[in-house]
Order: structure tokens, then C-alpha cells, then sequence
């Protein structure tokens, strides 16, 4: 038996609703917007901005975000400006002065001192008077060597045969003498005890007053030639380490 059914049930339309089909296209829209969302981060313009606000923030979510802040501050992006700042610092300024090193110092040389420019001792000649030397030549040397060093010129005039002559170079091969010698003079002995009449004239012209000469005759000659002393006029010191170590530094300066 069959059961009567209502008009208005049967004609009702049925309500409108979304097709599935464009209900699919909503969702994957809104699951990509997320994605772009988390991969881009959070816009920085104020305007339409979609970023939860502080005060939206959960307690449980503050620890989160400071730790974020955390990690994005010492993010190692920070790091070229901190090495950038120190070389900046390690810079000379422009109107800065450079500083000084060993080579530049340089500049401050001191001056030598007496010691770095002192003559080395000379050595001082044997015993005994050679006869062939030419005496005029050594005397020359003598001098340009003593005006270059700062010396005096001690001429030694006697003979091989002269006792008193012997005893004199006893003295001046003595370690005392010799130094004082080596680093005051320019000694130069002259042969009188032959016939050599150069010699003769050579003693004549440093020690020109005539008469009896008592050898050996130690004559002191300036560097410029100028006779600052002669044993003839003042009578020989005494033969020994004392005497002549007193006459040579009396005259060496």
C-alpha cells in the first residue's frame, strides 16, 4: 500500500552548496600561501600585516621569540662588520705620523764617538838605523800620516855604533813605551853615524842650532812640519823606561 508523499518536499529545491570540485582549489590555495609564508618569514610593512601582535603572543611563546631574537643577533651575518670595525680601527689616520722603527730612527744618528775614530796603534820600528833608506821620504809619510790620524812625528837621529842609541831602543821595545809610541807618534829613525850627507842635512833643518850633537837627537815634529821640541837645545831625558815614557807624553799632545 502505498504511502502519500507531500507536495512541498518533493518541489522544494534543493539548497545551493560549493561543488567539491572548487572546494579543492581553495584548500591547495591556502596550504601554498602558508608555504610562501614560512619561507619568505614575516612581511615588515606595517600596513596589512597578518604577524600575530605582542601582545597576541601566548607566555609559553615569549621564551621562543627572544631566543629567535637571540640567534638573529649573533647571526655570523654580524661578524664582517665586527672585523671590519677593528681593521677600520687598525688604520692609520690620514694625518697621523707613522711610527718609528730601527731603519727610520735612523734619523738620530749619534755622532762617533773618540774611540770609534782613534787611529789603530802603528808599529814601531826595530832597533838599529838603516843606512840605505831614503830618511826624506819617511819623513814625508811620516807627516801625511800623522795629519790624517791626529799624531806627532818623533825623529830619531844617531848611529848603529852608539851605545846610548842601543839603550834608547831598549826602551822602546819595552811593552809601556812601545804603546805610547804606537799611539802617539810616527817614529822615524835617521841614520847620522855614516857619510850621508842627506841624513847630515836633515839634521841640520830640525835642529839647526849647531855644535857638538849627543845622539840620539829626539826631535818632536807637528803634524804641519813645525818643530815643537829638540833634545839638542833641551838636553836627552834619561835612558830609561821613566824618562823617555815622561818625555813622550809631555809632547804627544
Amino acid at each position: 500500500m502505498l504511502r502519500p508523499v507531500r507536495a512541498d518536499l518533493r518541489t522544494q529545491p534543493p539548497r545551493p552548496g560549493a561543488p567539491r570540485g572548487m572546494r579543492l582549489p581553495l584548500v591547495a590555495a591556502a596550504v601554498v600561501a602558508a608555504g610562501l609564508t614560512a619561507a619568505c618569514g614575516p612581511s615588515t610593512q606595517p600596513v596589512g600585516s597578518a604577524a600575530p601582535s605582542a601582545a597576541s603572543l601566548s607566555p609559553e611563546s615569549l621564551p621562543s621569540a627572544a631566543s629567535a631574537t637571540e640567534s638573529a643577533t649573533a647571526s655570523p651575518a654580524a661578524s664582517p662588520t665586527a672585523s671590519a670595525s677593528v681593521s677600520a680601527s687598525n688604520t692609520p689616520r690620514p694625518g697621523s705620523s707613522p711610527t718609528r722603527t730601527g731603519a727610520a730612527a735612523a734619523g738620530a744618528s749619534t755622532k762617533p764617538s773618540r774611540t770609534d775614530t782613534a787611529a789603530k796603534p802603528v808599529a814601531v820600528p826595530g832597533p838599529g838605523y838603516d843606512s840605505s833608506a831614503d830618511a826624506q821620504k819617511l819623513i814625508d809619510a811620516a807627516l801625511r800620516t800623522a795629519k790624517s790620524e791626529g799624531r806627532m812625528v818623533l825623529l830619531d837621529f844617531g848611529a848603529n855604533w852608539c851605545g846610548n842609541c842601543k839603550a834608547a831602543d831598549k826602551v822602546f821595545a819595552q811593552p809601556q813605551t812601545a804603546a805610547i809610541l804606537g799611539n802617539s807618534y810616527q817614529l822615524v829613525k835617521i841614520d847620522i853615524g855614516g857619510n850621508s850627507s842627506a841624513n847630515s842635512a836633515l839634521l841640520r833643518k830640525y835642529s839647526p842650532s849647531g855644535g857638538t850633537y849627543t845622539m840620539p837627537v829626539l826631535v818632536v815634529v807637528s803634524p804641519s812640519g813645525t818643530v815643537r821640541t829638540d833634545t839638542h837645545v833641551t838636553g836627552n831625558p834619561s835612558l830609561t823606561a821613566e824618562g823617555i815614557n815622561s818625555f813622550l807624553h809631555q809632547w804627544a799632545s
